[in-house]
């Protein structure tokens, strides 16, 4: 399985900040309610989805990266072409685009693909989340190399330095910001962030020096699938992104925007992606299911999973709930760093984003929202960390493994199980090792299987396949 490599770190189709203090019992007391609270509906735009996807795939809604030339001898051609895109597309990854500078450079741009479409069993599903991204050390964005780079352009190709300059300076200030622990989770979270600390909020100008502190610590997140959204009425796994989706969507313009009056331009396209992002199904399990068993399945589901995550089949319903933390108790570090951190969310708050005639806004919460299950059964790993790497192990909490690997680049899936084959082991080691004891990557709560028997359990787990 290839790494997503230097650019994937660019990639934040989501804005939502992430942070958290050095402990997390040191956290300040959140008043929360003792019941789960109903998120409202916010209007929502509409658009073209084809032209959605156009936009999606071949669009400049990150405007800036890296010349194509260089990228083609860093990288070499790409001979997949998952999406069968024409021109010099046809040669990159799906995972960038290339854009046109204003003074006609071509330049390879990082796009929403990178966390947002996965290739799983030889097929490219956009709207998957991608697991595979590594945002680890070996990874991390080197500001000496950026400054080579820059030497090497100003000097060896005037017209190349002018169109790449920006991004250039970029992604030199934001690449300390991002290294993760371990791979396989994401921290797009934290580039939303590092870059509104870099960024006027009326006026998006960009300064080197940030306008906000930036905290030291990176909270990883995995990616929700993009199909979920059709049902949600707020984004985010905490739920704190309401009004606009679109807005949020367009985030990831931030990475080399000029001015909000290109951002105007994006968001005059963003509708047209939404309407894809609603348009998207999720694959269907490709091997048989036990029709008796997964009937049981679906009658425990219905009374013990149904009132958090909704119903599923001919009449299908999703109560939109946030669940507080005392009653989902899973791993608090994301939700807490909207209140550790406010200046992040007040950046958004009095920003272009929350203005105009469809402004987005966040309102953070103590919990986290119960998602829809739709095709759920190949969204491993689980929780919204990522720590649970099979479905099993969510409805049975002592299964948990507190290390375990799996395989990046031969990865092979648990159709039984649902989720990720993997090796348990007794410590952490190196960056392929998911390790549950550190600050963020906890995998407890979501106690509520372990009142199941292995039978209901298996029983539930087979009716998972159907969604």
């Amino acid at each position: 399985m290839k790494k997503v490599g230097i650019l994937g770190f660019l990639c934040a189709c989501f804005f939502i900040y992430s942070a958290h203090t050095s402990k997390d019992q040191n956290s300040r007391n959140l008043a929360e309610p003792d019941k789960p609270v109903f998120i409202p509906p916010s209007e929502q735009r509409t658009g073209d989805a084809k032209a959605g996807y156009e936009y999606l795939t071949t669009g400049d809604y990150v405007k800036g990266g890296l010349p194509y030339d260089f990228f083609q001898l860093a990288t070499g051609k790409n001979n997949t072409n998952y999406l069968g895109r024409t021109g010099l597309n046809a040669n990159i990854s799906h995972e960038f685009t290339l854009v046109k500078a204003d003074n006609g450079e071509n330049l390879v741009a990082p796009n929403c693909m990178q966390c947002h479409a996965q290739v799983f069993d030889g097929k490219l599903y956009v709207g998957m989340g991608n697991s595979f991204a590594d945002f680890t050390m070996g990874q991390k964005l080197n500001p000496q190399a950026y400054t080579m780079l820059e030497n090497l352009l100003k000097r060896g190709s005037p017209a190349k330095y002018e169109a790449t300059k920006s991004f250039i300076q970029v992604a030199r200030a934001i690449g300390p910001y991002l290294t993760t622990a371990v791979r396989g989770v994401n921290s797009a979270d934290r580039l939303a962030g590092v870059l509104a600390a870099h960024r006027d909020p009326v006026t998006f100008k960009w300064r080197d020096k940030p306008y906000l502190e930036i905290p030291k610590e990176v909270i990883p997140s995995d990616v929700p699938a993009w199909w979920q959204l059709k049902k949600k009425n707020a984004m985010f796994y905490n739920g704190f992104g309401r009004g606009d989706f679109g807005r949020f969507l367009m985030a990831s313009n931030l990475l080399t925007v000029n001015d909000t009056a290109e951002s105007r331009e994006v968001d005059s396209r963003i509708s047209d992606v939404l309407a894809y992002i609603n348009s998207i199904e999720p694959p269907a399990y490709p091997k048989s299911i036990d029709k008796s068993l997964s009937g049981q399945g679906a009658a425990i589901f219905t009374k013990s999973c149904s009132k958090c995550h909704g119903t599923y089949g001919t009449t299908e319903t999703y109560p939109n709930l946030l669940i507080p933390s005392s009653i989902i108790k899973t791993d608090s570090f994301l939700f807490k760093s909207n209140y550790q951190n406010p200046q992040f969310v007040n950046w958004f708050n009095s920003s272009w984003f929350a203005m105009g005639d469809h402004p987005a806004r966040l309102e953070p919460f103590n919990g986290y929202i119960a998602p829809p299950l739709d095709g759920v059964w190949v969204t491993a790993p689980y929780l919204h960390n990522g720590s649970v790497p099979t479905i099993d192990a969510v409805l049975n909490s002592k299964s948990r493994p507190k290390y375990w690997k799996r395989d990046f680049d031969d990865p092979q899936y648990d159709y039984e199980k649902l989720g990720w084959k993997h090796s348990v082991r007794d410590s952490a080691s190196g960056n392929t090792v998911y390790n549950t004891t550190l600050p963020g990557y906890g995998n407890y709560g979501h106690y509520f299987g372990d009142k199941l028997s292995a039978a209901e359990r298996k029983a539930v787990i087979e009716y998972l396949k159907k969604l």
